[in-house]
């Protein structure tokens, strides 16, 4: 379903103009990385949408990157998770990483904050061992100089855990209490907040506390929790937070001895990258592209009041075979092709297979699409005709539908006479579909199946 920011009805527009963004974005970064300027744009499309003000070019330096990070923590911190606020968290990191890879990153404060809230960000999606590397950089890191200038701000933290939502909790209720005793103006600006080097240790701990192969690690919780209080200990200033953790840490599981086999040795600073890596991101901007779709075809049968003319679930069988998920594409193919067996061409929706739509398509339709496009070229000798047959080069839903039916049964290993029963579908709509790249799907089906009989 569509996110809720972009409003309940799904608006036709809302979906096909970031379903079309989503998607050209994630083929430019698969054809080459995130540059500066489409993460600027894509940040301010997810800002946009959440009625945020809008993105502010964050590429000249740590502070403008971390600044632009934290608009985007605030939203999923705020919000329910969803595919738009999971890009949201990859942005997040993207901006994170660029905020390192500055020159005056490593002179300030941003580094340590900036690998905080990576280790954040990686904790909140699973990926607890590069968590504790990022916290690893900051506890380990030699100059803290100039720590006190920048805080863990809690507004931006996601769920992590009980302690941390109680802390809050009652550090807002501590300065009110206070406020109110001394009969003192409330003041706010260290209510909510964490040394940024206590609060890597504790993430750490929480990290290691949570990761089942514990033996892989390369330190156990009790030492994290000796190198904490010892820190903790160490530094002159703190905040009212930092010391309701350190309470709460020292009475729960995480002061315990620690029985499990742990391989005890000094933990070196690890090398990570700084640079992004975008394969998440891409396959998510592709999850929310065909969700995006999928509303549209919604909006499409609810504006013909006749939902049985058009068939919603297309790009959702289409997205399932491209993650493999074979079994639900044939039980949605099937299911589709029951309903459009019957109709005419005139009666069915187009799915588009030119330029930015490709990446949803299998290796045997991009093939077609290249050989019919080379067809073209020989055939014709005008480029600008070319081009535009390029741009519009579309496949009808049945043929899409028999195509991707036929692909999972081949895949799930169905008998013949499961494929001679499509292979009738096939001759039904072989002479319903008029379309030549139709066609030459449908011949391409008729082809597969009879190899595959003929087996």
């Amino acid at each position: 379903m569509l996110d809720s920011r972009f409003g309940e009805d799904g608006s036709t527009f809302a979906c096909v103009f970031y379903c079309g963004h989503f998607l050209h974005v994630a083929c430019k970064t698969t054809r080459d990385t995130l540059k500066n300027e489409l993460l600027d744009v894509l940040a301010t499309t997810c800002l946009q949408c959440n009625d945020v003000r809008r993105c502010r070019n964050a590429r000249h330096g740590s502070v403008l990157s971390l600044s632009q990070a934290a608009n985007l923590m605030k939203v999923v911190a705020n919000n329910s998770r969803s595919t738009v606020q999971l890009i949201e968290i990859e942005l997040s990191k993207a901006y994170l990483y660029r905020a390192l890879r500055c020159k005056d990153s490593v002179s300030n404060s941003i580094y340590c904050l900036a690998n905080v809230y990576l280790a954040v960000l990686f904790y909140n999606t699973g990926h607890y061992q590069t968590a504790i590397d990022h916290c690893t950089l900051v506890t380990r890191s030699q100059d803290h100089s100039q720590c006190s200038s920048h805080v863990v701000q809690g507004e931006l933290l996601p769920k992590i855990d009980g302690i941390i939502d109680n802390v809050l909790g009652l550090s807002v209720f501590y300065q009110y209490v206070r406020t109110a005793a001394l009969n003192q103006q409330q003041q706010t600006q260290h209510v909510s907040v964490f040394t940024t080097q206590l609060f890597a240790h504790y993430l750490h701990i929480r990290c290691l506390s949570v990761m089942e192969c514990h033996q892989l690690t390369q330190t156990s919780s009790t030492d994290e929790l000796r190198r904490y209080k010892k820190r903790f200990h160490e530094l002159q200033e703190m905040f009212t937070t930092d010391m309701l953790v350190l309470s709460f840490v020292s009475r729960t599981e995480y002061a315990t001895s620690d029985r499990r086999h742990v391989i005890h040795c000094v933990q070196h600073v690890p090398q990570i990258s700084h640079s992004f890596n975008t394969s998440e991101l891409v396959e998510l901007l592709q999850k929310s592209a065909v969700e995006h779709l999928t509303t549209f075809r919604r909006c499409e049968a609810q504006k013909l009041r006749s939902a049985h003319r058009i068939i919603t679930t297309d790009f959702k069988a289409l997205y399932a075979y491209k993650c493999g998920k074979y079994r639900r594409c044939l039980q949605l193919s099937e299911h589709n092709v029951r309903k459009l067996i019957g109709r005419d061409i005139g009666e069915m929706a187009y799915i588009p297979v030119f330029r930015d739509f490709i990446q949803l398509m299998d290796d045997d339709i991009v093939s077609l699409t290249g050989l019919w496009l080379i067809v073209v070229s020989k055939s014709v000798c005008n480029p600008s005709y070319i081009q535009r047959e390029a741009s519009h080069v579309e496949v009808s839903q049945l043929p899409l539908c028999l195509h991707m039916m036929t692909q999972c049964q081949m895949k799930l290993r169905h008998p013949a006479a499961s494929l001679a029963q499509t292979l009738d579908y096939v001759e039904v709509a072989r002479r319903r579909h008029a379309g030549h790249f139709d066609q030459l799907l449908l011949k391409l089906i008729e082809r597969k199946i009879l190899l595959y009989i003929s087996r």
